[in-house]
């Protein structure tokens, strides 16, 4: 007798000295850190592609906002413009006839032109040559007439002036994408936190099942040997029964769980292959403290909320600047100063620039409503109460950011002692089950406390993996809402294109 109760104290020393499982690496597998998965997700997930794709169409939208307020050099002109055909002909009594027309008429023009966004007005300058060819058999000749040089310009009057509201409007759209961009990263470790969990969550799950199954068995054979020898009744030798066939169970439906979550890691990072991951816990908590208002002027500072605010502004008074503008009276000045001059017939083009005349042209257009039965004060109207409306809007979007700010870091001042606390949960949970199980294999509990000792030693580990999963992810939902690393006092900034 004393034989076989040294045996199981034997036993049940070596089952204690069991390393855990998720802690032994396997060669077969790739292991990754919860590091690694980030770094891995922000290079080469769907989510990073798409956000470096708009961050790169931004970034071009905004060169094109630049580019309209730089110097524009373009060339135009119709070469050839062939016309043979019966046209309606003037005679010099005042009588039209149709006669055969067979001519050329063709033009090219060279046009440098600037605008001015505090004011909408275009400047330019410009120089052209048009030739005319007539083909009639008794009389074909060829002309020149243009203009060597000519400045001019383009003024609306009472008109929306888009320049000018673009130029406050669209640096704050683009400083706010490159926010996003930074911010879209750092949502990607947020998920990919998550995801790294599940799978953390599941391969440790698949151990402790595999753990169990193992110990269940040998308390089951175990417990023949007592049964045989009478020491436990039959009821107690069917429960362990059942509990060995529970663990079966538990071991396929972790299985399962760990292929899942592997896939949908695999599928959310972009890593590709048939090699399993192996995870490494996470257990290492960085060692900082987060102030609440540092962590609200950082995220003031660097948020693109706030940029997105003032441009939300903007944009509703650009609103009623267009309404404004759009329905009331308008008109626009044009005028230009240059040379002009003609050629004879078959006169080379070098002619044209000989002794040119001075030409001047000064027009102005314009355009009053008299009766549009209340439409303009309408449309006004419309815009200043839209206007109102984002402002109210606005306000309490900063008040819910502000709340949003500080009720993430008291969150994480909480999961951090609550990862403390499940840690010393976990550790007590696996020595109570470990002492439960020496003393049902010596015959001093029973298997209802066993059980009971195997539940919460399992749900205690769960409650770890769990509180460890709120933390990262509670680490990193406050670096994106703050964009700011608390661990090295450093910004987190966007390179640019």
């Amino acid at each position: 007798m004393n034989n076989i109760k040294n045996k199981l104290v034997a036993l049940i020393a070596g089952l204690m000295l069991i390393q855990p499982l998720w802690a032994q690496q396997d060669d077969s597998s790739q292991i990754l850190t919860l590091n690694d998965i980030i770094q891995i997700s922000r290079a080469q997930s769907i989510a990073a592609k798409r956000a470096e794709t708009n961050r790169e169409n931004r970034y071009w939208q905004y060169q094109t906002f630049r580019s309209n307020y730089k110097p524009q050099l373009g060339l135009d002109g119709v070469f050839p413009a062939f016309t043979r055909a019966f046209d309606q002909v003037r005679q010099p009594d005042g009588t039209y006839e149709f006669l055969p027309v067979s001519i050329n008429n063709s033009q090219l023009n060279l046009r440098l032109s600037q605008s001015i966004s505090s004011t909408g007005t275009t400047l330019f300058l410009n120089t052209g040559v048009n030739r005319f060819d007539n083909f009639v058999e008794d009389d074909t000749y060829h002309l020149y007439s243009g203009t060597p040089v000519e400045v001019g310009f383009i003024q609306p009057l009472f008109q929306f002036n888009s320049l000018r509201w673009d130029k406050k409007i669209e640096p704050l759209r683009y400083e706010e994408s490159k926010r996003e961009f930074m911010q879209d990263l750092e949502e990607i470790s947020v998920f990919a936190t998550r995801r790294f969990f599940s799978l953390m969550l599941a391969q440790i799950s698949k151990e402790i099942a595999d753990k169990n199954l193992a110990n269940n068995d040998t308390i089951y054979q175990i417990a023949q040997g007592r049964y045989n020898l009478g020491k436990i009744a039959e009821n107690e030798l069917l429960q362990l029964k059942l509990t060995q066939m529970n663990s079966r169970q538990a071991v396929s439906q972790a299985k399962l769980d760990l292929e899942t979550s592997m896939l949908r890691l695999k599928t959310f990072t972009g890593l590709s292959g048939s090699k399993k991951i192996q995870l490494i816990l996470p257990d290492v908590l960085p060692i900082f403290d987060v102030d609440e208002q540092k962590a609200f002027e950082e995220a003031l500072n660097n948020r693109s909320d706030v940029v997105q605010y003032e441009r939300r502004k903007n944009e509703a008074e650009m609103g009623i600047a267009r309404a404004k503008g759009d329905t009331g009276p308008n008109a626009n000045l044009f005028g230009r100063f240059g040379l002009t001059n003609r050629t004879d017939q078959n006169a080379p083009i070098s002619d044209l620039y000989k002794n040119p005349e001075n030409q001047l042209i000064v027009n102005l257009g314009f355009q009053i409503p008299i009766l549009d039965w209340g439409r303009r004060r309408s449309r006004v109207k419309t815009a200043e109460a839209n206007a109102k409306l984002v402002e109210f809007t606005v306000n309490q979007d900063e008040l819910n950011f502000r709340e949003e700010i500080l009720t993430q870091v008291r969150q994480f001042e909480m999961l951090k002692e609550a990862v403390k606390i499940t840690n010393l949960a976990n550790d007590i949970g696996q020595k109570r089950y470990h002492v439960a199980k020496n003393r049902y294999l010596i015959g001093k509990t029973s298997i209802t406390d066993l059980n009971i000792a195997l539940q919460e030693k399992d749900t205690a580990t769960a409650k770890y993996i769990q509180a460890l999963n709120d933390f990262w992810t509670a680490y990193f939902n406050l670096r994106m809402l703050t964009l700011y690393d608390f661990q090295t006092n450093t910004k987190i900034f966007a390179d640019e294109l």
